[in-house]
């Protein structure tokens, strides 16, 4: 059987999978020639992440499909039901990549505590001219430990940015419409561990007590922040959007920040992909990445192998 993984998959699922006796293809098709593609070589199993779409067009006219895989968590560039509907198998890895991007929300937690994100555009243009200048503009940085991180969103990544707080001595809250508490197991290097119980409270309040908001959410139809929910942050507070495009809403938040509602945000994920608007990439108050929570090469190597071992279950 034939495993065409379109938008690439890591090595170790490659081997996995070929050791089971699947032929694996990683060649990157144009969205609009899939269906020729995945017909003239007979593909039994279609790999994607974000940037190839699986619309009924391809479930419907690709009869040697037999599953359908995401490597990832979200699923929405996937019609999942109507895969599901048609005799298909839908997989994906919803914990392989938690924990990196949870280090990657605090990438950008540390740089805009400290201002890295500014500092390191403005550095390598005026640092040797501007030099006491800056060193005064960046000397406000607050320290993350003590602070109050809100989580919208309590799932799987939430969960996992928790423990990464929680290491660093940071208070957590969380709003989850599907979840009352979780508990929360914190493991270290010499093998002790520590259990936290987090019981939910509403998204009101996580707005109101946080210094910090990350949100850990999928696509929605309407935003989960808009204008109503900066008016109830901190004007010292930050918010973190590494979920999905779409839950923020990218207007509003710049008017936040510019009104000082509040102090400033980071995005990894962006309403218009691969096109974000210009005002959020030349605005000095945010700190952008694009759309990496997943990219580390453990995260990747987790993900090929899982889904190569839910491929090879289903097919054996």
């Amino acid at each position: 059987m034939k495993v065409l993984a379109n938008d690439g998959i890591a090595n170790s699922g490659v081997i996995t999978l070929e050791k089971a006796g699947f032929e694996v293809d990683l060649t990157t098709v144009a969205q609009d020639q899939l269906v020729t593609y995945i017909n003239n070589n007979e593909i039994s199993v279609l790999l994607v992440r974000s940037a190839t779409k699986v619309r009924k067009d391809i479930i419907d006219n690709c009869s040697s499909l037999k599953i359908i895989g995401r490597g990832g968590v979200g699923m929405d560039n996937i019609d999942v039901d109507y895969a599901k509907s048609k005799g298909l198998s839908v997989i994906n890895t919803p914990a392989a990549s938690s924990h990196s991007v949870a280090e990657l929300v605090f990438a950008h937690l540390f740089g805009m505590a400290r201002f890295l994100h500014d500092s390191n555009r403005n550095m390598p243009l005026e640092g040797d001219s501007k030099f006491k200048q800056f060193k005064k503009s960046y000397a406000k940085g607050i320290e993350l430990k003590g602070k109050t991180l809100g989580l919208i969103g309590f799932g799987r990544i939430g969960q996992a940015t928790a423990k990464v707080a929680l290491g660093l001595g940071m208070n957590i809250v969380a709003f989850d419409p599907f979840l009352d508490a979780a508990n929360i197991e914190l493991e270290f290097f010499d093998h002790q561990t520590l259990f936290f119980s987090i019981n939910t409270i509403t998204k009101e309040e996580v707005l109101q007590q946080s210094d910090f908001i990350s949100l850990h959410v999928p696509a929605q139809n309407e935003y989960v922040i808009s204008t109503k929910e900066f008016e109830l942050m901190k004007n010292s507070a930050f918010v973190v959007n590494a979920a999905r495009g779409g839950v923020i809403d990218e207007v509003a938040l710049i008017k936040a920040i510019e009104d000082g509602q509040i102090l400033g945000g980071a995005l990894d994920v962006f309403e218009n992909e691969p096109t974000p608007e210009i005002q959020l990439l030349m605005n000095p108050s945010l700190s952008l990445t694009p759309h990496i929570g997943a990219a580390t090469g453990e995260a990747q190597d987790r993900i090929g192998t899982e889904l190569a071992s839910q491929i090879i279950e289903i097919l054996s």
